[in-house]
């Protein structure tokens, strides 16, 4: 059990935390929330004994462990992935070493009656046992099943962590303390660099863990998957809820309602009390009723509502510019570094109104297509782009490269153009860096308040093509829901890399897997998607795949025959086949709708309606059926083949 009592820490005239006490239970999974800039990752600092406050306590039991994943940190170069988390393992790793120096000691000694020989040997047994009790002999199987969770495949295992991402660090790093089992974990945004599939796994593992939690996510779904208790933090105050986070957002709502109605209730009572009081404060026979009415008034409690901040980013993309039918056309795209294929025969065609949802594992390419597509890598293969096309792109780690030493200001007045430049004030506003907050230096803020500076400079200028690339990382839930809001008005086409389930749940109508080299179309949302992969067992699956590969590889690829490789060559051939009259169906249906439409509105007109344009409609509207039921067919073909 930790304790934090009356903490207190103040950023020049204002109190970050307000003398906040409460209590950590070994037993607690507590999700820590807020706006950006309330503190979240402060109080984690102050916690893991990394952040100085200013008056209060925080205690421990004694032999208490913190493991505490921050959202920067320095990462160690030079040695393997399987390597760098092994030296999580301080005391096995001694043991160890004690244990094979004095091995080779005893192999090279022959007095083996000597007191010095024998003493060898006691400690030697001693060094197994203690080695046995830590679990020493099972740390390798345990790397091996947390690195395999988080996303990594055995043959990346030996490769030196010099050549990962930023990401793939982070992940290095959870699992270090993931398996150091502390007895409170303190994780800031841990799902910030995962796909889908590791927070999944990520999620089964803290649910299995016994140990006490304290966690900072923007993850709805994660924190309602793994919490039970939600801590509030608001201008310096905490409110706790022993509920997670979707049942926390009702709890409080009810709270506020019943508070507000008993204080409306106090507040009634208190003015005719006080009328009371001025109305016979001068009449003697009144006086002890006066008097006692008065003492009612002291004595009272009076109630104080809750406070809240509902203050959030408000803004919509400016209306698209009309585009051509077809945006974007990528004809046998594919991407190499060195001799190795990210992906390769891409084929797809992206219309105007799309709503596109990358999807898959890290380092399967959905950056990399993204950067293609505006231009920022060369490939093989063809990127058309219809007529007017005009791109807008977020980039995964656009927040991160801004001027720190620019204020926010000058950071969007310096790439606003014409009549906007006007407006960058009001601009800035409505994603809440007003008065003073906008002449912060970027390098003070938070990562979420960068990542809304990064956002606002989208809005500068029109386009019809938004690619975002995990535009949701560091922000808080309102600003999500309010991006969200605003990506669902947007009329334009988009492409969106997320493994934001909760945001991307409605918000896109098709979408795109990555995995191993291919890319495969799915119509439907990202939650139909899931839905078909039965995505509760596709852990397992994708897990139980990477075994199989790693084990079996040479084995399978041996017996792959040559019959083989043209059955699936020829299965490929019927699935692009099938996309491609899906497609030209999709145009035709489009044609004969807006026919159809123009055929009705001259039928509704009486001077206009004749028989041979009652014939017409009637033509058109049993062509567009007769499409309609075929593209049906073709899509149920389809989706047959893709689970082949």
């Amino acid at each position: 059990m930790s304790h934090i009592t009356d903490l207190e820490l103040h950023f020049g005239d204002r109190a970050l935390f307000n003398k906040i006490s409460f209590v950590i239970n070994s037993s607690d999974r507590i999700g820590l929330v807020g706006k950006n800039g309330s503190g979240k990752s402060t109080l984690l600092k102050c916690i893991a004994g990394i952040q100085p406050y200013d008056g209060g306590k925080i205690s421990f039991p004694s032999d208490y462990t913190i493991g505490y994943l921050p959202q920067d940190m320095d990462f160690s170069f030079g040695k393997t992935i399987f390597d760098e988390v092994k030296t999580t393992f301080t005391e096995v790793n001694d043991i160890q070493k004690e244990i094979d120096s004095i091995t080779q000691e005893i192999n090279h000694r022959t007095d083996y009656e000597s007191e010095s020989y024998l003493e060898l040997c006691d400690k030697l047994n001693e060094l197994n046992n203690r080695l046995s009790h830590l679990g020493g002999y099972d740390i390798e199987g345990e790397i091996e099943s947390v690195l395999l969770g988080l996303g990594f495949s055995r043959n990346q295992f030996n490769d030196k962590t010099d050549i990962l991402s930023g990401g793939w660090r982070m992940r290095i790093e959870l699992a270090k303390i993931l398996l150091k089992k502390p007895d409170l974990l303190l994780l800031d945004e841990p799902t910030n660099h995962l796909d889908i599939l590791s927070i999944q796994w990520l999620e089964q593992f803290l649910l299995k863990n016994n140990k006490a939690l304290l966690v900072v996510s923007h993850d709805k779904a994660f924190l309602d998957n793994v919490t039970n208790r939600t801590i509030e933090i608001i201008k310096g105050r905490i409110y706790d809820y022993k509920a997670p986070y979707s049942k926390f957002l009702t709890l409080r709502k009810e709270r506020i309602e019943q508070q507000l109605a008993a204080y409306q209730n106090q507040q009634k009572k208190i003015k005719d009390t006080e009328k009371f009081i001025e109305r016979f404060r001068a009449k003697a026979t009144k006086a002890t009723q006066v008097q006692s009415r008065i003492k009612q008034l002291e004595k009272m409690e009076r109630i104080e509502i809750d406070e809240t901040d509902d203050i959030t980013m408000q803004f919509h993309f400016p209306p698209a510019p009309h585009s051509g039918k077809v945006v974007l056309e990528l004809e046998n795209v594919a991407k190499k570094y060195d001799k190795d294929y990210v992906f390769k025969e891409v084929n797809m065609i992206v219309e105007r109104g799309e709503k596109l949802a990358f999807v898959g594992q890290n380092g399967q390419g959905k950056t990399t297509l993204s950067k293609i597509i505006v231009g920022e890598l060369d490939y093989e293969g063809t990127v058309k782009y219809g007529h007017e096309v005009k791109i807008g792109y977020y980039a995964q780690n656009q927040a991160d490269e801004l001027d720190g030493e620019k204020t926010v200001f000058e950071t969007i007045d310096e790439v606003a153009k014409g009549e906007i430049r006007k407006k960058v004030r009001n601009l800035l506003g409505a994603f809440m860096f007003s008065g003073d907050d906008a002449d912060k230096k970027v390098k003070v803020l938070s990562g979420g308040e960068r990542a809304r500076v990064a956002l606002c400079k989208l809005l500068l200028e029109p386009v019809n093509l938004l690619i975002l690339d995990e535009p949701t990382n560091h922000l808080d839930i309102p600003s999500k829901e309010v991006l969200k809001k605003a990506l669902k008005e947007y009329e334009g086409t988009m492409i969106l890399v997320s493994h934001d389930r909760d945001f991307l749940q409605n918000l896109t109508n098709k979408t795109i897997q990555f995995e191993n080299g291919r890319v495969k179309e799915f119509i439907g949302t990202v939650n139909e998607y899931l839905a078909s992969k039965k995505l509760d067992e596709f852990t397992q699956l994708e897990q139980q795949k990477t075994t199989d590969k790693s084990e079996n590889q040479k084995q399978q690829q041996s017996k792959e025959s040559k019959n083989d490789y043209l059955q699936r060559k020829e299965l490929e051939k019927k699935r692009r086949k099938l996309k491609n009259q899906i497609q030209k169906l999709e145009l035709e249906i489009t044609r004969l709708e807006t026919l159809q439409k123009e055929l009705n509105d001259k039928l509704m007109q009486p001077e206009q309606f004749s028989q041979e344009l009652l014939n017409q409609h009637t033509e058109v509207s049993v062509k567009l059926e007769e499409a309609m039921q075929q593209w049906e067919k073709l899509t149920e073909q389809l989706l047959v083949l893709e689970d082949e």
